[in-house]
């Protein structure tokens, strides 16, 4: 039986299509509010520019009862496979908290406060506060970049993306930088008045020695490096008095540690001194480079190496000054503690072993006193350290400067650094600029270069800024200490160099010491090794004093200029790097191969995971002798 066809009249009765086009209309307007909602936000994103990275929901560790932040990353550690890298997050309060990586996804339901989540709980207790909840977590973030996002009910709380790691250091999305795990740039902590003895090197060596020879409670000693048979027979006095003795180097020196030093660290250690050194492993510093000392409430800050050429007398034009200011000396006992208990420092009978040490000869000059050591008042003490504040204290005080600047310094760096464009500002703006470099025979050329730029620079803008060499005319041997003067108020002490890794990657520590009294014993020996220099090999001209510029417009075509690293009065900022010298002669100094960083230490990174077979710490082609 043949089948009957299908109906095709398929009408709703009327009642029906009348709810259906009440639907339909609804629907339609839905779709309408929608589709002005997306055409705003695209308007808003053309607006608003490019798409970068977001901020921080909130500010680091101050996460809002809304909101949850993601405080810091640590991608790259120094490990074979990355072991020990996490994520650390603060929750405001509990609840269904998750965290991505894009791959994977962890759960954080009902945490709170800090948590840190890892794929190894067991490789992280360096990183872990006594406050932070650890979870272990599938997470692997990838060394070329990564986004993580933390979420809340599923909603996006803080999107986090990072680029290409920096092994051994943590991100930190807030200022959107990587730093080493463990440093915390310091904040420059103003002391108070002290009364203050201030000396120099080699005029008054004995003054450092009889501050170590006087400690009756605590003798806390940080540097560079140390080789000094009588710094070390006073620390082993100090030990057998019941003084609690402690020293903190940096572990590989330039060229290596010597093997004076091995010898004399062994016997410190071994007469009970408590001996470490800084820079093993995922360090925080580029180098260890300070010259203090804590002796029971008073505080020791130099220029100089504990070693013969410098504290001893044997060398080195330094600066130095001992605050009677309890303040001061619990100050730095506290960045001591700091620096000394962190995850990068080893017990030097640990790290010795396996490690060889070259014979260096010790300096053995000797040099007039001409100036002896004085009393003086400091109307205030700021403690200043890099890496984090003493650069940018400088160039602030630098470009405060009325009258006159004086810089003393083994050599500049690049001329286009900050304090040397601080120095340049100044200059245009009319305040007589001394700046006085080293002619050791490792810095001798390029300083020379360097000098005949600036007094060039000088002639051309008809500014009062002249450079010199120094010629130490049978009074030292060679400048080292890092000195400045700022009008009548300012003396600077301390071991920051006026270069790039010492401002940024370096552990440095000087004392600003504010009152005329400081800046005028200082500046009487600055006068006398100024009297000795000269311009400059082969320099015609020198600074310009036919003129000061000082209306606005100069001020404004000098600054603009110097911001954009371009030319200066004629002269392009970049035409002398500073370190040819060094590189016509063969050797490699650390600043060469990477500003502000360790040489050859770090090779790009390419995969999510991968074996590593890691190059030594340190590996550079050929070093330049030691002059830090």
């Amino acid at each position: 039986m043949p089948r009957k066809p299908r109906s095709t009249d398929r009408r709703l009765p009327p009642e029906s299509r009348q709810w259906l086009a009440r639907i339909a209309g609804l629907l339609l307007g839905v779709a309408l509010v929608l589709a002005l909602a997306s055409v705003g936000a695209v308007a808003a994103d053309r607006t608003a520019g490019p798409s970068t990275a977001p901020a921080p929901t909130v500010a680091v560790g101050n996460a809002s009862n809304a909101s949850g932040v993601v405080l810091e990353l640590y991608p790259d550690p120094v490990r074979n496979g990355d072991a020990g890298e996490y994520v650390l997050v603060e929750l405001p309060r509990a609840g269904n908290w998750s965290l991505s990586d894009g791959e994977s996804t962890v759960r954080l339901r009902n945490r709170s406060g800090r948590v840190l989540v890892t794929p190894e709980p067991g490789a992280v207790g360096d990183h872990v506060a006594a406050d932070t909840a650890v979870v272990e977590g599938s997470l692997a973030l990838a060394n070329t970049g990564e986004t993580v996002v933390l979420r809340r009910d599923g909603e996006t709380v803080h999107r986090v993306r990072y680029e290409a790691t920096v092994e051994g250091e943590r991100y930190l999305p807030a200022p959107g930088e990587w730093r080493p795990p463990g440093l915390d740039p310091r904040s420059p902590v103003p002391t108070g008045p002290a009364n203050a003895t201030a000396f120099l090197l080699p005029d008054s060596p004995g003054l450092a020695l009889s501050t170590l020879e006087s400690a009756t409670e605590r003798l806390l000693l940080a540097g560079y490096t140390f080789s000094s048979e009588r710094v070390t027979a006073a620390l082993l006095a100090a030990e057998s008095r019941g003084v609690d003795v402690r020293v903190l180097v940096e572990a590989e020196p330039v060229n290596g540690a010597s093997a004076r030093q091995a010898r004399l660290l062994d016997r410190l250690a071994a007469g009970g001194v408590d001996v470490r050194v800084v820079g093993v492993g995922a360090d925080r510093f580029n180098y260890h480079h300070p010259k203090y000392a804590v002796v029971d409430g008073r505080a020791l800050v130099l220029t100089e190496n504990w070693k013969p050429a410098g504290v001893g007398g044997a060398s080195s034009r330094g600066w130095g000054v001992r605050i009677e200011n309890g303040t001061t000396a619990d100050e730095l006992a506290a960045l001591f503690r700091n620096d000394a208990g962190a995850a990068d420092t080893r017990a030097w009978e640990s790290f010795r072993r396996n490690h060889r040490f070259e014979s260096f000869p010790a300096a053995n000059g000797s040099y007039p006193t001409e100036f002896a050591p004085e009393q003086v008042t400091a109307t205030n003490v700021t403690l200043l350290t890099a890496p984090g504040n003493a650069a940018s204290r400088l160039v602030a005080a630098v470009d405060a400067a009325d009258s006159r600047v004086d810089v003393l310094q083994p050599s500049l760096g690049r001329q286009d650094n900050p304090l040397v464009r601080a120095t340049l500002r100044a200059a245009q703006r009319g305040v007589e600029v001394r700046i006085l470099l080293s002619g050791a025979w490792y810095v001798a050329e390029e300083n020379e270069a360097l000098v005949s730029w600036l007094n060039d620079w000088a002639a051309r803008n008809d500014a009062p800024l002249t450079a010199r060499v120094a010629e130490p005319g049978g009074r030292y041997e060679k400048i080292h200490a890092k000195g400045l003067l700022i009008d009548d108020d300012i003396a600077v002490v301390g071991s920051l160099n006026w270069n790039e890794n010492s401002a940024t990657r370096n552990r440095e520590v000087a004392l600003a010491l504010h009152g005329r009294e400081p800046v005028a014993y200082y500046r009487e020996s600055f006068d006398a090794d100024w009297a000795g220099g000269n311009g400059g090999e082969n320099v015609a001209v020198r600074g310009g004093r036919r003129g000061r510029r000082t209306g606005r417009g100069a001020r404004r075509g000098a600054l603009g200029a110097l911001r954009g690293g371009g030319e200066v009065g004629g002269v392009t900022l970049s035409t002398l790097s500073g370190d040819q010298s060094s590189q016509r002669r063969g050797c490699q100094s650390p600043r060469l191969s990477r500003p502000g960083r360790r040489p050859s230490r770090r090779a790009p990174r390419r995969s999510r995971r991968r074996p590593s077979s890691r190059p030594a710490r340190r590996s550079p082609a050929r070093a330049c002798p030691s002059r830090t």
